[in-house]
């Protein structure tokens, strides 16, 4: 190896220099970025000396003011939101309560409207079952020996029992007879009068006919015969009742309730009417 090839080996390698970023560009732009036309790199602005980018947004400050008004506004419809529902709780609060205590009211007013009608119907279904066992009515035998069942409870005054002829009269009443007049109410007056039936009818058919009749008249059945039963205002009398007469032999029978709190009990007592013919 000659001397000149061994120099060149003995030459010390140079180190690598850094590279450093070039001042400006083909256009004069820092660091090499490209220039737009009026002499500032693509990008930005060149502002008084001073490079911004255009991406950044300005706010604008009428933007802000409308945002606080629509917050005011969402504030305001929200707490008027809250109060109206708010109220409406209190109103239906009270609407519930003022229900829940007409409600309690009115079922103690129909409690106590059933505990006294169950007592007044204890009391009637104790009253009907004293009438039993019924008693039998018997008449004069000479006057067809008119029978019927009454209640128990009742008391009989015979007030002309004809042994000597003329009328038969008896009256019932609930434990005792009330004195007999023509205002003075019992629950059947009994009468056979020694009459025919045809001239009785008559006498009852005047009250009929009379401009302000307040008596009517229905044919019914009572012992197995035909008999007339008479409705309304007692002949003679203010008091209303039910008058039943029918014939018996050459006589006329005649049961009379003066009271129409006794039509249940007259009405079941002439079911058992009996009478020989």
């Amino acid at each position: 190896m000659d001397n000149g090839n061994m120099n060149q080996m003995n030459q010390p390698t140079p180190l690598a220099q850094p590279s450093m970023p070039e001042v400006g560009g083909a256009n004069g732009a820092p660091g090499g970025a490209p220039m737009n036309g009026d002499g500032a790199p693509n990008g930005g602005n060149i502002n008084g000396g001073v490079v911004s980018n255009s991406n950044t947004t300005i706010m604008d400050p009428n933007e802000g003011k409308v945002a606080s008004i629509l917050k005011t506004i969402a504030v305001v419809v929200l707490s008027l939101t809250t109060l109206t529902f708010f109220g409406l709780f209190i109103w239906m609060t009270m609407q519930y309560n003022e229900a829940s205590t007409l409600s309690q009211s009115e079922i103690d007013e129909a409690v106590a409207a059933a505990v006294m009608q169950q007592a007044l119907d204890d009391e009637a279904e104790f009253a009907e079952r004293e009438k039993e066992p019924y008693r039998d009515f018997a008449g004069p035998a000479d006057y067809g020996q008119l029978s019927f069942e009454y209640p128990k409870t009742w008391s009989v005054y015979i007030a002309s029992d004809a042994s000597k002829g003329g009328d038969y009269e008896a009256y019932l009443n609930p434990i005792e007879v009330n004195p007999i007049s023509s205002s003075t109410i019992n629950a059947l007056r009994v009468k056979i009068r020694d009459k025919d039936f045809e001239s009785v009818a008559q006498e009852y058919q005047k009250y009929l006919t009379q401009k302000d009749a307040q008596l009517s008249v229905a044919s019914v059945t009572v012992g197995g015969t035909s008999a007339n039963r008479y409705t309304g205002t007692i002949p003679g009398t203010e008091l209303s009742g039910v008058i039943v007469i029918f014939k018996i032999r050459d006589k006329t029978a005649i049961l009379q309730t003066d009271s129409m709190l006794f039509l249940d009990d007259f009405n079941k007592l002439l079911d058992t009417v009996q009478f020989n013919a």
